[in-house]
């Protein structure tokens, strides 16, 4: 049985620490959200799921009406990520491969399709972007750990717990760029990745591959 590929963006935070809403800020010439959802739209994806929550009427308006785009609103968005988590996985159909991304961890297509390539071609139960030896975002999660990824809960950490209990079945997909890295929680995070994008951060790509047995999410 062929098993489809899916992809769940997070974005329903309050963006408590950026001081303004996230998905909203400037990048690459759109706002965070569009440029997340257009780039996950270059995958082979059977369905993208956008989670929303803080302001969802405003950010519903800006995505694309596009084929296998989903937007679902997380209602107990302030309980946490994982509720997030769960929103969007309610909303696929069957068990598949799951591509989790939150909308401030910003991924040219490039980056996310070499990273969902080595998944879907090899045999590992979940992948993860690198650079190097240091793990990023996003992590793709393998058919047998779906019915995992619905149960996780914010007592145990959400998909921290899924990847300690599969430590040995991890592998990492080294994408030669430290965007594999980003993640804008900051005001000051916000302005280096800004830097790293004029220093040509973007490149280059391989996707080479290591197995990941220690080491933390």
């Amino acid at each position: 049985m062929n098993h489809p590929l899916y992809a769940v963006l997070l974005a329903a935070g309050e963006s408590t620490r950026m001081s303004q809403l996230k998905a909203l800020l400037p990048w690459e010439g759109q706002t965070l959200l569009r440029y997340g959802v257009d780039q996950l739209l270059a995958l082979p994806l059977e369905r993208l799921v956008v989670v929303l929550g803080h302001r969802a009427d405003e950010l519903r308006a800006l995505l694309p009406d596009a084929e296998p785009l989903v937007a679902v609103e997380n209602a107990g968005y302030r309980n946490g990520k994982v509720s997030s988590i769960l929103a969007g996985m309610a909303s696929l159909p069957r068990a598949g491969h799951v591509l989790v991304l939150s909308v401030d961890q910003p991924r040219p297509a490039e980056l996310l399709s070499a990273v969902a390539r080595q998944h879907l071609e090899g045999e590992a139960s979940i992948t993860i972007a690198a650079y190097g030896d240091r793990r990023g975002h996003p992590v793709v999660f393998a058919p047998p750990l779906f019915r995992e990824l619905l149960a996780i809960d914010e007592a145990t950490a959400g998909l921290r717990a899924v990847l300690h209990r599969h430590a040995g079945e991890v592998s990492l997909c080294d994408t030669g760029s430290p965007l594999a890295l980003l993640n804008l929680n900051t005001p000051e995070d916000y302005d280096r990745a800004g830097r790293l994008l004029r220093e040509g951060g973007a490149a280059p790509f391989s996707s080479s591959t290591s197995s990941a047995r220690a080491g933390n999410q």
